[in-house]
């Protein structure tokens, strides 16, 4: 049985479980993960909705002429429709179908009025128990893309030398990643020292000795990404460089170890932030400061769970996680340091296996 396949039997599972009919799931270039559960179709530009009825049949709904003619020829057991108002198209396939009951997630995504004329239920939480809770072969692919982000980073570190403009080392990272059939990244990076308050996308800023330059790397194999932090300086390392990096790495350090049947997202993300309160560096594990202290991985690069210290969803083994106590430090800027696991009956596989190291280059 294929991963698509298995993924889909699984669904349908659920919605038997949950006396739903027929299901809605939506997608758009930015966040593909819902859509793509079902529907196996990985969208690029503009929006997509999948329908997954319990007789096992599949209708995608797309709104990009050229995204229609691809799904036509990537996905083999799909009816696949174009329509400029794919809210409308929908809900004349679901009008077809009969009254039956229908659930939608992520019900908020839903193109206009279309929950609304649809009077669909929130199946929301349902598909996030299956995206986040994944399947043997689901953690095999997350295995092989992680060691794809391991040997990206050592390209990334192999290309860095000063002068080099931002967009230029993000660039090489591309062209290495789609040379060794890898065609979806996502990277934010940073360059510089105490001005850096995070990582953004590529900039013309050109990278200096004595520069940090920090990125998030996350490329994905058939759809599944796994995502790498890490720090390095273009030259020699400072003290104080250095002293600031040990507390990120004995914070990652803490935050998986906190990794476990049992416990929850908020506990990982404590962890993580109790290493910064015991150095005085509280403030910076706010939201001022940070975002997250790390998130779920699998077909979106930025899934469910969140790390943070209010969020109290339960970790079972099966789990993808992204551990990151990426932060700005007062006297260096900002640095990351983030390594991807996987939620196990004893604690947490580590996937990445760069060094925590503040590398030098």
């Amino acid at each position: 049985m294929t991963l698509a396949l298995a993924r889909r039997q699984r669904l349908l599972a659920a919605m038997a479980d949950g006396g739903i009919e027929h299901m809605v799931l939506y997608g758009n270039a930015w966040q593909g993960d819902y859509l793509r559960y079902g529907a196996d179709f990985g969208i690029l530009e503009g929006h997509g909705v999948a329908i997954v009825s319990s007789d096992g049949s599949a209708e995608l709904f797309l709104d990009s002429a050229t995204e229609a003619e691809r799904a036509e020829t990537e996905t083999h057991d799909i009816e696949v429709h174009f329509s400029r108002d794919i809210a409308r198209a929908v809900t004349a396939g679901l009008s077809r179908a009969g009254n039956h009951r229908v659930a939608a997630a992520p019900l908020r995504f839903l193109p206009n009025g279309l929950a609304q004329e649809l009077a669909c239920d929130d199946g929301t939480a349902l598909v996030d128990r299956l995206l986040m809770h994944k399947l043997p072969a689901e953690i095999a692919v997350l295995r092989r893309a992680a060691r794809l982000a391991d040997d990206a980073y050592g390209a990334f570190r192999a290309a860095v030398r000063p002068g080099m403009r931002q967009f230029e080392l993000v660039a090489a990272i591309e062209h290495y990643l789609r040379s060794r059939g890898c065609p979806d990244n996502f990277m934010i990076l940073g360059s510089g020292g105490k001005d850096v308050l995070g990582m953004t996308p590529p900039s013309e800023r050109a990278i200096a000795s004595g520069d940090l330059v920090t990125t998030e790397l996350t490329p994905a194999i058939e759809g599944y990404f796994v995502q790498i932090c890490r720090t390095l300086v273009v030259g020699n390392a400072s003290d104080a460089q250095r002293h600031a990096f040990a507390i990120f790495r004995e914070a990652l350090e803490a935050g998986i170890a906190a990794v476990r049947p049992g416990a929850n997202a908020a506990d990982v993300a404590r962890a993580e932030n109790d290493v910064f309160r015991k150095y005085g560096l509280g403030e910076y594990t706010s939201s001022k400061w940070t975002r997250v202290r790390g998130h779920g991985l699998g077909l979106f690069c930025d899934s469910k769970p969140h790390l943070l210290e209010d969020v109290d969803t339960p970790l079972v083994p099966g789990m993808a996680l992204i551990v990151h106590p990426n932060t700005y430090h007062p006297e260096v800027g900002y640095l990351v340091l983030g390594d991807a696991v996987v939620v196990t009956e004893t604690g947490a596989e580590v996937l990445t296996a760069t060094p925590r190291e503040l590398f030098e280059v």
